[in-house]
């Protein structure tokens, strides 16, 4: 286990200076879900949600955050995006709640890696999809968040184990 690098000589919160690490390729992939009821699911499925195209504007919202990471994580560093996808799966279940499982994908070229704008993304994703389906339910239960695998930089590529 590593140290803290966040943290000046007088254990105060610093920015972490990358400016001696290597411009790399790096990627990361994120996962969320929602679990929503079935009334949501059928709506979302069938486009009759009031306030548009879930889905779509969940989407976008995911992207919009992974770009402004850096504006809401105090100590991120503002990266250069060379690309974001979301990507969706239902997950059908018996019983009343569906789920929702959200997939991000983010790549750069840069200095330090995107494990951060990846997981901000899902649970914006996730965010989105809540707010956007309140009004018919607002029990619906965001799921885990966390980070699938990250390539790239000095520490290596990492993958989680899922068992």
């Amino acid at each position: 286990m590593s140290e803290f690098t966040h943290m000046n000589e007088q254990g105060r919160a610093k920015m972490v200076d990358i400016t001696e690490k290597s411009a790399t390729f790096r990627k990361a992939i994120a996962h969320s879900s929602i679990f929503v009821n079935k009334k949501i699911y059928q709506q979302i499925t069938n486009h009759k949600v009031g306030k548009g195209d879930v889905l779509a504007v969940a989407q976008v919202a995911g992207i919009m955050a992974a770009k402004q990471t850096s504006t809401i994580i105090p100590m991120c560093h503002p990266l250069p995006l060379s690309g974001v996808d979301i990507t969706f799966d239902w997950q059908l279940h018996e019983h009343e709640n569906q789920e929702l499982l959200i997939t991000v994908e983010v790549k750069t070229k840069g200095n330090t890696g995107v494990e951060m704008e990846a997981l901000t993304a899902a649970s914006v994703t996730a965010l989105t999809i809540y707010d956007m389906c309140k009004a018919v339910d607002k029990g619906m239960v965001i799921g885990q968040t966390y980070l699938q695998e990250k390539t790239g930089g000095k520490s290596g590529d990492y993958k989680r184990d899922n068992n």
